[in-house]
């Protein structure tokens, strides 16, 4: 047969790799991130995975799936509707039609096609042949069949042989836009270089699909992306979680403070916690708790002795730390809780993403007990994030809560690896020894953040917990009117953090018909539907908070330039009903979705459309 040979130039494309739990989906969906990151696309990753460990074989809710975003443009989002679905069985491909397009090109195993796995996916025919899917390109082809016969003379057993269908995908799709082998075979050689024989398995399994696919008439064309346009530097394909835990020891050598995690594993959040351990070389120290108190406790105790002092969870681990959030609010000690948003209530869907615990970050906890909560925006953003809620918590000796998801925390961007010597001086208000005017709740004028006495310093002989202070010497006092001074001065102190952020910034018109109003990891998405309204010829700004308590100090100024306002988040209206409560002089419209699927472009527009109409 002659190989393909036309070849079509994109700006950028979304594949989505799925199929059952344990076929390797999340592994081919990385290695393609890699190559098209190391070809020097931008890009965006979703993993999207089920919570059971491992459901029923061939069903629809066994499926998982990993989407890449990739282009030669500035990519912000992981893609609305995919333009290739590379689906290992029949329930992967009927679970991810809903995210197709005409001629979506479906790369698929024909021999996953059997009586059982139709039945158990909810097929009555086969819809390779019963013409059901004639409106996409399909390209299918005896996966298994074809791996046999190429290592045949290797011996494999039939278990092992079937668990690398997903390298035949994967080099199908490396052909058909096309990338090179060069990182994947690099990549096997080092993950199994005790296992030679699964080397070669695997690199002639991912070589076969490859020259399929340069040869079969199926392939109308192959797709070429060029490189993205991107400043110089060290770029990396980098997750959430693994941003967040740079961020914080890069936050930890710039506060020439040791660092300390003590966390208790959950998803989606264990991440952080494994990536953290890795460097213990640079003075990094991680307790792994019995659960969730102990975790946040040990973590007071280790910023009580001077250490930057961490906390990793998801939101019942967030439940669970709340009583001890008081005691870092009232000791008034540095502390970064990361929140790792998932479903909830309670359990819910630990692997599925959403935005529905701000208000947890905001109020849950007893007494009045105000602290600082920021939200990430990007898995790159994590970073840059993480290191400015440590920045703040120990310049202003205050607790603050830092909001990813588990969209950010496991998805991925490319990312320009910072020198650590370029970001912000982090100075600890840290008291000096034998200073004879020191009291344990004396203030600094402008942020009312107390001192940090190390035990242990000479002269510096304190106390501290969780029973109320009496402002400046710090003994215990019960005096109302003491207690009420001391309320206010903890709030206070929080909102005076407004004044060390950087302000509001709104793209798009400055002023005009409607301002779109986001948090979090929306970011991209919303970003995305702005940038096609304008194109459009619509008035529209977007602004997108990472402070929230405090918010930036010109957000009145900001709302107050547009004739309608409309908030955009993943949960039921949390962060409209605290713009009501902080800001009520405006009317805020809502656009929410509660499904632990991120925001569609096409579902933000049609909601700016029925508002402007108005």
């Amino acid at each position: 047969m002659s190989e393909v040979k036309n070849v079509v130039e994109l700006e950028d494309a979304v594949i989505k790799f799925v199929g059952d739990s344990g076929d390797g989906m999340q592994l081919s969906g990385t290695l393609f991130a890699d190559t098209a990151a190391y070809d020097g696309n931008d890009l965006t990753t979703f993993p999207d995975y089920p919570a059971e460990i491992r459901a029923p074989q061939n069903t629809i809710a066994g499926v998982s799936g990993f989407q890449i975003h990739f282009g030669s443009k500035k990519i912000l989002t992981f893609g609305d509707i995919c333009d290739t679905i590379v689906a290992l069985n029949p329930a992967s491909l009927r679970a991810n039609l809903k995210w197709t397009k005409k001629e979506t090109i479906i790369i698929t195993d024909s021999d996953a096609y059997d009586d059982s796995a139709l039945e158990k996916s909810g097929y009555k025919t086969n819809p390779l042949t019963d013409g059901s899917l004639k409106d996409f390109k399909i390209i299918s082809a005896p996966f298994t069949t074809l791996i046999k016969e190429c290592i045949k003379d290797l011996n494999i057993d039939v278990k092992t042989t079937y668990k690398s269908r997903n390298m035949f995908a994967l080099g199908v799709a490396f052909k058909l836009y096309g990338k090179t082998l060069d990182h994947t075979f690099h990549y096997l050689e080092k993950k199994f270089a005790t296992r030679p024989q699964i080397v070669e398995m695997n690199k002639r399994v991912v070589k076969a699909g490859f020259d399929w696919a340069a040869t079969n008439p199926q392939l109308e064309c192959l797709y070429n992306i060029p490189n993205a346009k991107m400043e110089k530097g060290r770029y990396r394909n980098i997750t959430g979680n693994v941003a967040t835990a740079w961020g914080l020891i890069a936050a930890g050598e710039r506060a020439e403070r040791p660092l300390f995690l003590g966390s208790y594993p959950i998803t989606p959040a264990t991440e952080i916690l494994m990536e953290i351990v890795k460097y213990k070389s640079l003075g990094a120290k991680v307790f792994q708790a019995e659960d969730e108190i102990a975790g946040i406790c040990s973590a007071i105790g280790a910023s009580y002795t001077g250490s930057l002092a961490l906390t990793t969870t998801s939101g019942p681990g967030l439940s669970l730390k709340s009583e001890a959030l008081g005691l870092a609010v009232i000791t008034e000690l540095p502390l970064v809780i990361v929140n790792v948003q998932r479903g909830g209530p309670s359990t819910g869907l630990p692997t599925k993403s959403e935005q529905s615990d701000l208000y947890q970050a905001l109020y849950g906890r007893n007494g009045e007990c105000p602290l600082i909560v920021m939200a990430a925006s990007s898995s790159a953003d994590c970073f840059y994030s993480a290191f400015e809620a440590a920045k703040l918590s120990v310049e202003h000796m205050t607790p603050v809560i830092l909001l990813t998801d588990g969209s950010l925390g496991n998805g991925s961007e490319l990312f320009k690896i910072p020198d650590t010597k370029d970001l912000p001086k982090i100075t600890a208000p840290l008291a000096k020894a034998n200073d004879p005017n020191y009291k344990p709740y004396n203030r600094d004028e402008k942020t009312l953040a107390r001192q940090w006495a190390i035990p242990g310093t000479e002269g510096l002989r304190h106390r501290v917990g969780g029973l109320e202070k009496e402002n400046g010497i710090g003994t215990v006092s019960m005096d109302p009117i003491n207690h009420e001074l001391m309320v206010g001065l903890r709030a206070e102190k929080v909102q005076r953090v407004a004044n060390y952020i950087d302000p509001q910034e709104v793209y798009g018109d400055q002023e005009g018909d409607l301002l779109i109003v986001s948090w979090g990891g929306t970011k991209g998405v919303i970003r995305d539907s702005v940038i096609e309204m304008k194109k459009e010829g619509y008035k529209v700004g977007h602004a997108h908070f990472k402070h929230i308590m405090p918010l930036p100090k010109n957000t009145t100024e900001i709302f107050g330039k547009f004739k309608k306002i409309i908030v955009c988040e993943l949960n039921s209206g949390q962060f409209v009903g605290y713009l009501r409560i902080t800001h009520p002089e405006f009317k805020y419209n809502q656009a929410n979705k509660v499904q632990s699927l991120p925001f569609m472009i096409h579902e933000l527009k049609e909601k700016y459309y029925k508002l402007l109409e108005k």
